[in-house]
């Protein structure tokens, strides 16, 4: 059973603490039905916009969160307030230092291949009692190779993680997820995106005095400016209309 949702933009998200949301992932965990985490930040949302599939994705996952300090706000000014924001890169460590403490395992999917390695040793260094299953990282277009598709699934259906968390980046980690969550044998499964690149040390998570501010992005605009320009400065941009788009959509 899923849990009830408010609206936010041109989507429905749960509205839940950090803490609440750790529960509920390992609640479903011990339950044993496959179910998968969406993060919405602002540039999911806008990218939502122009793609129905990603959307209907987001909508009917089993906990979709609120991924950014901007869309915090936009939802008190709306008038429907959302708890906190939920970064993936806050869920899986706070997700994994509970499952540590249960014997749970997980899988890195997604990444290079050295950013998998290093988030998996690092993983084994820092969550004594985790186990970790495993890590892969696709090729370039793997979602585009039935062979290399069919040979993850056998994969993970080997290593039946607890958790997966799938690190492709949007909108390729959703639809990857959504395909593919049921059968690949993990029992919840998380668009982690970036994470990766955390675990593995090979990105510093931005200082708190970022994050708390709504400014994450900022920091990691200053660490890759040409990779993250067009994305921040011009993509992102489309918040602002669909702001106000959505500013009186029912709760």
């Amino acid at each position: 059973m899923k849990m009830e949702k408010i609206q936010l933009l041109n989507t429905r998200v749960n509205n839940v603490t950090l803490d609440e949301a750790v529960d509920i992932l390992l609640q479903k965990v011990q339950q044993g039905t496959p179910a998968y985490v969406v993060e919405v930040n602002v540039d999911v949302a806008v990218k939502m916009e122009k793609d129905t599939l990603l959307r209907r994705i987001a909508d009917e996952a089993d906990l979709t969160l609120v991924d950014g300090q901007p869309l915090v706000w936009l939802a008190k000014l709306y008038g429907r307030p959302v708890k906190m924001k939920v970064s993936g890169s806050d869920l899986v460590p706070a997700l994994l230092q509970k499952a540590a403490g249960q014997g749970r395992s997980v899988f890195v999917l997604g990444g290079t291949e050295d950013a998998a390695g290093k988030a998996a040793a690092n993983l084994r260094r820092d969550y004594p009692g985790l186990v970790v299953a495993g890590a892969l990282s696709p090729s370039m277009g793997f979602e585009k190779k039935p062979g290399e598709l069919a040979s993850i699934r056998a994969v993970l259906q080997t290593a039946k993680p607890d958790i997966l968390l799938a690190c492709f980046g949007c909108p390729k980690q959703e639809k990857w997820v959504y395909e593919n969550y049921r059968s690949c044998g993990a029992r919840i499964t998380l668009c982690a995106g970036a994470t990766v690149d955390f675990l593995a040390g090979n990105v510093a998570r931005a200082p708190k005095v970022f994050s708390d501010h709504g400014l994450e992005w900022f920091y990691r605009f200053l660490k890759e400016p040409r990779r993250l320009f067009r994305r921040y400065f011009v993509d992102d941009l489309q918040i602002i209309p669909l702001a106000w788009k959505y500013r009186r959509v029912e709760k």
